[in-house]
C-alpha cells in the first residue's frame, strides 16, 4: 500500500515501466536504481514525473543510498535481481537498507540453492550468458541477515495460478515441480518486513 509506504526503491529496475504503470500519488518518493548506462537510456525514453528520481549505480555500491532520505518507511522492489548478487553482497545490501529506514518491506524473487545449482537447465540464463550465485533456502535464512527482518510470505513460483498459460515446456516443468517439494521451491517470491 503506497499510502503507508511513501518511499519506493526499485532496485535493478532495468527498463521496467512500473513507476508509470503504478502512477504513485504525490506523497510517494520513487527511486529507480540500476547501472549508469541503463539509467541514461531510461532518461532518454521515459518521461520525467514529480516525486520520481533515477540513480545510476550498482545496487552493491553503498554510496548510492546516501541520495535517498531515510526518514520515512520504504518499499523495496527487487524483481530478477537477488540471484545475480553474491550472497555477501545481497546480505550487505539488505542490512544497509534496514539500517537506513525506520521500517518497511522488501518484495523480491529469489532462487533456492538448488535453483542456482540447476542454472544450466534455465534457458534464459544460458542464452544471456548470465552468472547467478545467491541461492536462498527459505525464510529463516533471510531473517538471519538482520534480527529486525520478518518473513511475511514465501510463495513458490509453481504455486501461483496461471501457469497453464505458459508454453508447453514450462507447463510440463510446472506439473513435475508440483510433485517434488525441492523443485517447487527453486524459485520463490518473498515479502519481508522490518
Amino acid at each position: 500500500d503506497l499510502e503507508t509506504v511513501p518511499t519506493v526503491l526499485h532496485l535493478g529496475c532495468g527498463l521496467d515501466t512500473r513507476v508509470h504503470r503504478v502512477d504513485p500519488g504525490p506523497g510517494v518518493r520513487w527511486f529507480d536504481v540500476d547501472y549508469p548506462d541503463v539509467i541514461d537510456l531510461r532518461r532518454q525514453i521515459y518521461p520525467s514525473r514529480g516525486g520520481y528520481e533515477t540513480i545510476g549505480a550498482s545496487v552493491t555500491d553503498p554510496s548510492w543510498l546516501t541520495q535517498v532520505a531515510g526518514d520515512l518507511p520504504v518499499l523495496v522492489v527487487a524483481e530478477g535481481l537477488t540471484m545475480y548478487l553474491r550472497k555477501n553482497e545481497g546480505e550487505a545490501l539488505f542490512r544497509r537498507i534496514v539500517n537506513r529506514f525506520p521500517g518497511g518491506q522488501f518484495v523480491f524473487d529469489g532462487f533456492s540453492g538448488r535453483g542456482i545449482r540447476m542454472r544450466r537447465f534455465n534457458r534464459a540464463i544460458r542464452v544471456a550468458g548470465a552468472t547467478v550465485s545467491w541461492g536462498m533456502d527459505g525464510c529463516a535464512e533471510l531473517e538471519a541477515i538482520d534480527r529486525r527482518l520478518r518473513c511475511v510470505t514465501a510463495t513458490g513460483a509453481f504455486d501461483i495460478d496461471g501457469y497453464e498459460k505458459l508454453p508447453t515446456g514450462y507447463r510440463l516443468l510446472a506439473r513435475v515441480a508440483k510433485l517434488f517439494p525441492a523443485l517447487r521451491r527453486m524459485a520463490v517470491f518473498y515479502r519481508l518486513e522490518f
